[in-house]
């Protein structure tokens, strides 16, 4: 079967597109028909190193299939690394039409044991790595008239135990994404999120020993009110490279600001927040009155599902 090439002369960047969910994506684009900059620093899961020229294989890989892409091995998490990818675009390729924000690093430890390197990594990677690709590639697109952002969120910005530091980034990813379309709507562009589903490299021990005790230990889904399986039963990649592809297509063109789930054969649209309860009191609150109105309108029926649970291991 001939496939759709509905993105025959667009040029994308695909931050993070060397190994997992990365090349998988990168991949589903040039099969869509688009040529490529693939951007990875061929670093580790928790962000050290840059000799693992990983960009290159999956170019190498493009071109196998007859398409058109450049390896790039910018550090997204500086400006300076987000201007010199979307330069590298115009000059290899003369515009961007699509950029894909999937570069991630994992350090996972407690919030009571996490050191501040851990966090502000983990921030920058996730965080600004996708504000430095997006401030860059924005006025091209605009001064274009159209494009296409795909940002990169995670089931664990719901709550995850002993993730705090990735929880923050990539729920700050989801009303970032809200934002940013809220900015470049009026100019013809687009920017959505996705919370994949999929094996991919930052699924380290370390990472994976995160669910199990959130889940065996604690008694407490990993991800929000979503129990994770084993990394026996974690779908391949591909199918959320589907799923960000059609996304950049015209079939999406009325989708703007919005997160979707993509696993497996799954793919969702999340609710966008509202107020699920709300009183009110026309002269203001006091202490005491709420003692009554809160637990009558709001709160009455919750429970603590974290308290009680075992006592998580605190280092001496």
């Amino acid at each position: 079967m001939e496939k759709s090439r509905r993105l025959e002369g667009k040029v994308a960047i695909v931050t993070g597109g060397g190994r997992g969910l990365g090349r998988a994506e990168a991949l589903a684009l040039a099969e869509a028909g688009a040529c490529l900059i693939v951007n990875d620093l061929g670093a580790s899961p928790t962000g050290e190193g840059d000799h693992e020229n990983v960009a290159q294989s999956v170019v190498e890989e493009i071109k196998a299939m007859g398409g058109e892409a450049i390896a790039n091995g910018d550090d997204i998490s500086s400006m300076a690394g987000g201007r010199n990818l979307v330069e590298a675009a115009m000059d290899g390729f003369g515009r961007v039409d699509i950029l894909v924000n999937n570069a991630g690093i994992a350090r996972p430890s407690p919030i009571y044991e996490m050191s501040e390197a851990d966090w502000d990594a983990v921030i920058a990677v996730h965080l600004k790595g996708h504000f430095t690709t997006i401030r860059h590639a924005a006025p091209l697109m605009i001064k274009q008239g159209g494009g296409v952002i795909i940002n990169t969120a995670s089931q664990s910005g719901l709550g995850h135990w002993g993730m705090s530091n990735y929880s923050a980034a990539k729920e700050g990813v989801v009303g970032f994404t809200r934002s940013v379309a809220r900015d470049v709507g009026q100019f013809g562009l687009r920017c959505n999120a996705v919370r994949p589903l999929g094996t991919t490299r930052l699924g380290t021990p370390a990472v994976m020993e995160t669910v199990r005790y959130s889940q065996e230990e604690l008694g407490i889904p990993a991800n929000g009110n979503v129990w994770v399986g084993t990394t026996t039963n974690i779908p391949l990649p591909e199918q959320v490279g589907v799923c960000v592809a059609w996304l950049c297509t015209d079939a999406a063109a009325n989708v703007n600001g919005r997160t979707f789930f993509a696993g497996g054969g799954s793919i969702g649209l999340y609710p966008e927040p509202d107020l699920e309860r709300s009183c009110h009191q026309p002269g203001g609150w006091t202490l005491d009155m709420l003692d009554e109105g809160a637990r009558a309108y709001l709160v009455g029926d919750l429970t603590n599902m974290f308290q009680g649970r075992k006592v998580s291991r605190l280092k001496p």
